[in-house]
């Protein structure tokens, strides 16, 4: 196995046991992450991410395949199964991931998942009706950032 594949599933793995700070030794420190809900987070706004997604996802089921890589890029597929807090209702994601490396860690990395499939489930009718609009793509990112941006200012103190 590549060592960039084996990077990827070690970050896969932490996930699926909730170990922030086991998937946060595979970032580099200048990490940049995109995705459908969260935009383009840097950094430390990456790590508290996944650290508020591990913290926050009491049922949360992670599980990935797929996984290739090379000196530069890499790939894998995951899903993830959870109960999304906001409104109760539970939802499969399946997301295809990107990456590229520097320095023997994950230096970008962009998931990639239907927003539209996601708001159904997740959000319901309103989801179902809404889901394909921008507008509720941006109401989702911003109340996304918002939660983020509070739970990094609790960790601060």
């Amino acid at each position: 196995m590549h060592p960039n594949a084996a990077l990827i599933d070690r970050f896969y793995a932490a996930f699926a046991a909730r170990d922030a700070a086991g998937m946060a030794a595979c970032y580099h420190p200048d990490v940049v992450f995109t995705d459908p809900a969260f935009g383009e987070l840097r950094g430390a706004q990456a790590r508290a991410m996944w650290a508020m997604l591990v913290e926050r996802g009491k049922d949360l089921d992670v599980t990935w395949s797929d996984v290739h890589a090379d000196d530069a890029t890499g790939r894998a597929h995951w899903e993830a199964r959870y109960t999304f807090s906001a409104s109760g209702r539970r939802v499969h994601n399946r997301i295809d991931a990107e990456f590229a490396f520097r320095d023997g860690l994950i230096a970008r990395h962009a998931d990639r998942f239907g927003f539209w499939p996601w708001a159904r489930q997740a959000l319901g009718p309103a989801g179902l009706l809404l889901g394909w609009t921008p507008m509720l793509r941006n109401k989702v990112r911003a109340t996304a950032r918002a939660g983020l941006e509070k739970y990094m200012a609790s960790k601060d103190r």
